[in-house]
């Protein structure tokens, strides 16, 4: 399946909106509580909160889609660090990093870290932090081979259970 990656604006929230719940839940049906799962989506996915990241001219907002219909399937999200580590003056976080697993192995995670790589350099940042949930080793293994080392530790609270995440970091 053929995909493109592009840089989102305003017009593309309720896209994101959609996938950004659709690929929360499929990532973590069966390890987080549904309830919390739903109530999570419904508080973060809003398509308000897409479009002040699209407008924020300190971060960046990718989409990516499949090139026949350009049906979202993954996205990435880069803004200021709101992480329990002291950021660097040049420090950006990518906020979020999903694809639908219907596209894992296709290379589109790779080329949606190297947008968001390419969007903080043209930001003027010199290192992306990110949280992950501490047991989504799948995740962790991708950071790892991106070239993400731990950093640090938080609690991340999704739905009303908090969970332990890892906080990685990489040099641009």
């Amino acid at each position: 399946m053929s995909w493109r990656v592009r840089q989102a604006g305003a017009a593309d929230a309720a896209a994101l909106s959609l996938v950004a719940s659709a690929t929360f839940l499929e990532t973590f049906a069966g390890v987080l509580a549904g309830n919390d799962i739903v109530a999570h989506c419904a508080a973060n996915n809003d398509p308000r909160k897409f479009i002040a990241w699209a407008n924020d001219p300190l971060g960046a907002v990718t989409v990516a889609e499949v090139e026949n219909g350009f049906a979202p399937v993954g996205y990435a999200v880069l803004t200021d660090p709101d992480l329990p580590v002291q950021p660097g003056p040049a420090d950006i976080e990518l906020k979020r990093i999903y694809t639908l697993s219907l596209m894992h192995g296709t290379g589109l995670g790779p080329a949606l870290m190297e947008a968001a790589v390419e969007d903080a350099a043209r930001l003027g940042r010199t290192r992306i932090l990110l949280g992950v949930y501490g047991k989504n080793l799948r995740a962790h293994s991708f950071y790892k081979r991106q070239g993400f080392q731990v950093i640090g530790e938080r609690q991340f609270l999704v739905g009303s259970t908090l969970h332990d995440d890892v906080v990685f970091a990489r040099d641009i």
